[in-house]
């Protein structure tokens, strides 16, 4: 069974320190892919675009500063809970995102609900999927050679 929690928040996507717009933003988890999260950002004019990445990340990144590399979370305030700036980067290009940590922490909540953290084992069957994606990975380079 297929289970999920959705959200749509709005953020302001930073574009400089003089130009930001609101967007909104679709928050997504399934228990299909327990570990992760996704955000779907509806950019004006533009395709949407969605990233993935880990539930932890954000559960932290609200908090303190966290993530290396593609995704950084982090409190726009360290002294508070107000805003998270989430900033999302591929190879030289980035996109900075400031959203209230309030909608956040509601989504992550519900989350936690349907998946309390660290009970994600018990839903993922990494081994069956990694079998499942290298059967695939071998059946496609057979076929090609």
């Amino acid at each position: 069974m297929r289970e999920s929690v959705q959200a749509e928040v709005m953020m302001s996507f930073l574009v400089s320190e003089e130009l930001s717009f609101r967007i909104p933003v679709e928050l997504r988890y399934e228990t299909s892919d327990p570990y992760a999260v996704r955000l779907t950002f509806h950019l004006p004019g533009d395709a949407p675009v969605t990233w993935a990445f880990g539930r932890e990340l954000l559960i932290d990144g609200v908090g303190r500063p966290c993530g290396e590399g593609d995704v950084r979370v982090a409190p726009a305030d360290p002294d508070s809970l107000g805003d998270v700036l989430i900033r999302l980067q591929v190879g030289g290009d980035h996109a900075l995102f400031r959203s209230s940590s309030a909608p956040l922490i509601a989504f992550l909540d519900r989350t936690d609900k349907l998946v309390p953290l660290g009970q994600e084992a018990a839903l993922s069957d990494f081994d069956a999927s990694l079998d499942e994606a290298l059967d695939r990975i071998l059946a496609e380079e057979q076929s090609a050679g």
